[in-house]
């Protein structure tokens, strides 16, 4: 009799387990492995929410928010540089362009990792990024300020905004090129093992059939806005690792804290996903808020890891310290400014 084929969920896990929790430290110092990519891509993680007419899993956004928590609790770095990819695979998904036919099954099947260029355009109406119509394509000039998996990703959606305020997002390889050039890899105080970079673009032409979407900025920011008032997976992924150490810590006192912080992760968790789940996405935005910040104090679950193991958790060997930076990192991760204010108020409560 045959043995039935692993979940998605249940590959993850091994992912997880035997390649990306086994190198997190190194991934955090030394950067994110083209290694540990490449099982990435054979595993099949990047095609969760890819249409199954193009080899992707189709899979519902809880298996997604569950491998994204799974592979985030066991390297966030390379967690993060992945996590880029599904926003392509889904406009994509969405698009009559006829990139869809030559891009969305490479990127369902894990043959292309592709990377996000967008994140300024929540600048507007300050343009970092603008778009120009020439012969035969689009031109793009300005910078792009963050830019996670320079090396790592062979294609990126790039989008900008057009003199006469429409966004624009096509795809581009992600590779230095006339047009295209990247900054030295950002140092940051977490999450520097992600290859992020800045871009300067200065007249990178991409073809009319590379355009994935264009409509009205309104129109996109409506769309885009409510996705951030919502918790990232990954900080309960990130906390639950951290409450993992706290049980393995050997002590009673750090057992009693993991079940206490545990309760209010997995209460949160619940509230946060019935709201994405059950209500309608533009609905409840103050509700969608204020379990947001309840989410980040669960990454107080970090601060216990560090605590119960004292001074030698300070050691760059240590996962604690990596999970508490890379906790700290989620806290500003697309954040726009209703999270910032919500965030801020609810510390001053």
């Amino acid at each position: 009799m045959t043995a039935p084929a692993p979940t998605l969920i249940e590959v993850a896990r091994r992912l997880a387990h035997e390649v990306l929790a086994p190198g997190a430290e190194a991934a955090d110092r030394e950067g994110v492995s083209p290694a540990a990519i490449a099982e990435v891509k054979r595993s099949g993680v990047l095609g969760v929410s890819g249409p199954a007419a193009y080899g992707g899993a189709q899979a519902p956004d809880a298996v997604a928010r569950e491998i994204a928590e799974i592979l985030a609790g066991a390297c966030c770095s390379t967690y993060f540089v992945q996590t880029q990819h599904h926003s392509p695979v889904r406009m994509l998904a969405a698009s009559g362009s006829p990139a869809r036919e030559w891009l969305l099954r490479p990127l369902c099947d894990g043959t292309l990792l592709s990377g996000v260029a967008f994140s300024h355009l929540r600048a507007f109406p300050r343009t970092p990024v603008r778009v120009t119509r020439v012969p035969g394509g689009r031109r793009f000039d300005g910078r792009v300020p963050w830019y996670t998996g320079w090396g790592l990703n062979e294609v990126m959606l790039l989008a900008g905004v057009t003199d006469d305020g429409e966004a624009l997002f096509a795809f581009a390889d992600a590779r230095e090129q006339p047009g295209l050039r990247p900054t030295p890899r950002l140092e940051l105080a977490a999450l520097t093992g992600t290859r992020t970079v800045g871009l300067e673009l200065d007249g990178l032409v991409v073809p009319e059939d590379a355009v994935v979407w264009r409509g009205p900025y309104e129109e996109w920011a409506v769309a885009d806005r409510p996705k951030n008032t919502n918790p990232n997976p990954a900080v309960f992924g990130v906390a639950g690792a951290a409450l993992d150490l706290l049980e393995a810590a050997g002590d009673a006192e750090a057992k009693e804290t993991a079940q206490v912080l545990g309760e209010r992760l997995r209460a949160v968790r619940r509230e946060a996903y019935a709201l994405v789940d059950e209500v309608p996405p533009g609905e409840r935005l103050a509700d969608r808020l204020a379990v947001k910040t309840r989410a980040y104090d669960v990454l107080r679950a970090t601060t216990a890891a560090i605590v119960a193991g004292g001074g030698r958790a300070f050691g760059l060997g240590s996962p604690a310290q990596r999970l508490a930076r890379e906790g700290l990192f989620l806290v500003v991760q697309g954040q726009t400014a209703d999270v910032r204010s919500a965030h801020l108020r609810a510390l001053r409560d």
